[in-house]
């Protein structure tokens, strides 16, 4: 983590700013921990990553595996000691995500070439630097360095600690990631001039993330895209959104949208499963502003 970091970092629970406590640094912060004085929560700092989650042990106890991973690449006793108390207080998750999340962190990675990320990179080369970027679902940071290129600070958020790891290879001193739900509050109330959201709306209540990304825009950019994939069995979102009633949902939180994306798009996401298999998507891209 950069220490420029924690200028916007604030407690998921209740908004207050965070201590840092630094066990391990070099050019970043690679181990300590980000304290909220106000309500005792703890977040670690762990190979350079943030896990800025309201409930370390449940996020752990989804992630068995990715526990026992951290607790064997840590050095610090401090951080040991915090890591064995989170993962005794961890209830065993017979559906652990660690497999899971490595695998799409790889497939991710192995699309880095689809053309969908050159077409939404060449958008965001036309717009106006911006001086504070979100990238919602950021994943392994596919556009994380080309937005920390031509804007002043560039921020990435991802539930996958195995995705921000790739992301975190790609090291800039504007550029930072972190580990978080999407729907927390990791920034407080800071505003941001441009955020994205590719692809997300099938892993959150899509109206629910546009408020929340809403209230973080006075005047700035909006790109969101979505190949309108919600059925997920018992995990899929219980409001869904088409096309539509995107852009309707953007209108009324006073959004405008760009004359280009008015009009449904189908822009192809190659999705490299392995050797021998291709997911291929049609996706939506609306650009709003404020």
């Amino acid at each position: 983590m950069h220490e420029f970091s924690l200028n916007f970092l604030r407690c998921v629970r209740c908004g207050s700013k965070l201590e840092l406590d630094v066990f391990k640094k070099e050019t970043e912060i690679e181990e300590g921990i980000l304290e909220c004085k106000k309500c005792a929560l703890c977040f670690p700092i762990i190979q350079k990553i943030p896990v800025i989650w309201d409930d370390f042990s449940k996020y752990i106890s989804e992630r068995m595996v990715l526990g026992g991973k951290l607790f064997h690449s840590v050095s610090n006793y401090k951080m040991k000691k915090f890591l064995k108390h989170s993962l005794s207080n961890s209830k065993r998750n017979t559906d652990d995500r660690t497999a899971l999340e490595e695998r799409w962190s790889k497939i991710y990675q192995n699309s880095q070439k689809s053309k969908f990320y050159s077409i939404i990179k060449n958008e965001l080369g036309a717009m106006s630097r911006s001086k504070l970027v979100l990238e919602y679902g950021c994943s392994v940071g596919i556009l994380g360095s080309s937005l920390a290129d031509s804007n002043q600070n560039v921020f990435g958020i991802d539930r996958s600690f195995s995705a921000i790891s790739i992301a975190k290879k790609t090291q800039k001193e504007n550029l930072d990631y972190f580990v978080a739900d999407l729907m927390s509050d990791v920034f407080g109330e800071t505003k941001f001039d441009l955020i994205l959201a590719l692809n997300v709306l099938e892993l959150v209540e899509p109206k629910d993330l546009l408020q929340h990304i809403s209230k973080q825009i006075l005047k700035g950019n909006f790109v969101i895209s979505d190949p309108y994939d919600f059925d997920r069995g018992k995990n899929s979102v219980k409001k869904s959104l088409d096309e539509l009633a995107l852009r309707a949902s953007l209108e009324e939180l006073g959004f405008a949208i760009t004359v280009k994306t008015k009009k449904p798009s189908y822009l192809t996401w190659n999705l490299k499963l392995n050797s021998r298999t291709t997911l291929n998507y049609k996706v939506d891209l609306i650009i709003a502003k404020k």
